[in-house]
């Protein structure tokens, strides 16, 4: 296939676009950033520096025809940079949808689209496994703007046929992984500090879903994109705390003789859930079932975040 990632040059895109080359299909990219080695890094078959425009996506269509699938990673990044800048998480999330979808009217109506959006809009008062069909009730700005794009794909979908699928993800992670939670506590620890807070109480629960499990639910539904636009949620269904995650990277930086004593200071950051757990019952359907667990996962993000070569560059 050909396959298009806008945001190619974010976490998951860079994952994506390894996993979609090393099957076999032909991988093009559009997002910020120069990237010349993308075709070293990735196997992409052309990197384009460059907002989700209607001239951009021309040029990719020059470059090697049209796509049989388009995967949207492009948007807002946090809760936190769209808490600090709603504006700017707009633009990225929304208004990048709206250009991507138009275009696709116009010059690719039978191009699949897999459009990927959060947990985040399903927001506060739910307890347990959280169903596709549950309310949606966001907390935050980037919350508020995944559901609008969500619903941007449902209305191109329904009055237009476009062929979509929205994917939920939930808190995802893996190697390369430099931001959030894990990222900013290992940062910590590298400096050894006898204790550290976190934010919070450490009873916040989370589905933590590896990112090798999301590119496989990335490939396992993408056939399914169409009018009648489905979403799947993307997670385990297994509720994690704050505090197991933040002792399980505590004590892989104790296998390598670093001793913290962790507490929390009681404060919730603005626009965070309490709890956030996929049902993942549409997904597990299909056959599905994430391979990684949380303990390992996590453990492994550490133990690379260790290595020599990754010490050095993070200096």
């Amino acid at each position: 296939m050909i396959v298009w990632i806008s945001g190619a040059k974010g976490f998951i895109g860079q994952h994506l676009a390894r996993y979609l080359v090393a099957r076999g299909d032909t991988v093009l990219g559009l997002g910020h950033g120069l990237w010349p080695e993308a075709s070293v890094e990735t196997g992409l078959a052309y990197w384009l520096n460059g907002e989700v425009s209607g001239s951009n996506l021309n040029s990719l269509r020059i470059a090697r025809g049209l796509p049989d699938l388009v995967v949207h990673l492009a948007g807002g990044s946090s809760v936190g940079v769209a808490m600090a800048n709603p504006r700017e998480d707009f633009l990225r999330t929304v208004a990048t949808t709206a250009e991507l979808l138009e275009w696709l009217r116009q010059e690719a109506p039978r191009t699949r689209l897999v459009a990927v959006s959060s947990a985040a809009v399903h927001g506060t008062g739910h307890a347990g496994r959280i169903a596709e069909s549950a309310p949606t009730r966001p907390l935050s700005p980037y919350g508020y703007h995944k559901l609008m794009m969500e619903q941007l794909c449902r209305s191109y979908a329904s009055s237009y046929g476009l062929p979509c699928l929205v994917l939920r993800l939930f808190s995802v992670y893996g190697p390369g992984l430099r931001k959030q939670l894990l990222w900013d506590l290992c940062q910590r620890l590298q400096g050894k500090p006898a204790s550290i807070e976190l934010s919070g109480t450490g009873g916040e629960l989370r589905d933590w879903t590896h990112v090798q499990d999301v590119l496989r639910a990335i490939e396992v539904t993408s056939e399914l994109a169409s009018p009648e636009m489905p979403v799947f949620n993307v997670g385990s269904g297994r509720a994690t705390s704050v505090r197991e995650v933040a002792q399980t990277v505590i004590a892989a930086f104790g296998e390598a003789g670093v001793r913290s004593e962790l507490s929390f200071n009681g404060q919730v950051r603005a626009g965070d859930p309490f709890s956030l757990v996929a049902d993942p019952s549409r997904l597990q359907a299909l056959g599905f079932e994430c391979h990684v667990s949380s303990q390992q996962g996590i453990a492994d993000y550490v133990h690379d975040f260790l290595a020599p070569a990754h010490v050095g560059r993070s200096g």
